[in-house]
Formats: structure tokens, sequence, C-alpha cells
């Protein structure tokens, strides 16, 4: 089974500049994962989304990639994944463009 969550938008404080540990940020969360589908055992996509965004509100961390690392572990420990997909996004970072950050 395959579960898609995309689009989880939020803002939040990340980055290593002052002004990006001042002013929180619009970051765009796209997470999909395949696990092994029992009746009796199901993922929660709600608390997943869930715990991605209260934990990136909550982390602050200083690069996306720290982010995208913590989750993986985070993910892989608490559910029974078989493989995870993690992209983090910045749209509003850059004038021109959109900076993502992917595993």
């Amino acid at each position: 089974m395959k579960i898609e969550i995309k689009d989880l938008n939020f803002k939040c404080i990340i980055g290593i500049l002052d002004f990006e540990r001042i002013e929180k940020q619009k970051v765009i969360v796209n997470v999909s994962f395949e696990y092994e589908f029992d009746k009796d055992i199901f993922i929660d996509y709600s608390e997943v989304s869930s715990f991605i965004k209260k934990q990136m509100k909550k982390k602050k961390f200083l690069l996306i990639e720290d982010a995208i690392i913590y989750f993986e572990n985070e993910l892989y420990n608490k559910y029974k994944i078989n493989k995870l997909y993690l992209k983090i996004s910045k749209p509003n970072i850059l004038k021109d463009c959109i900076v993502s950050v992917s595993n």
C-alpha cells in the first residue's frame, strides 16, 4: 500500500540566516511511503501529517537536510514503513524560484 501526503503547507522557523531564525517562512512538505497493509495494522495519515507539522514548528531546524534526516529516522522507527520519500520546499526564500530538498 502507498500513502501520499501532498502539499502539506504551514509556516515555521527554518534556515541559517538571521531573518530565517526570526520570521516564519512558508514550507511545503510532500511525503509518501509504502507499507504492508493489514486491516488491524494501518498507518493514520492524519497522524503522520500532524506529527510532521508539530515537529517542524517545535524543532526549528537550521537546514532542510536536517529535517529530512530527522523525519526519516522518526518515521521508520515509529511505523513499519518499507519505502519513504520526503520533499521539503521553501517557496518564498528566493525571488525567482522554489528551493526544495528531498531524500
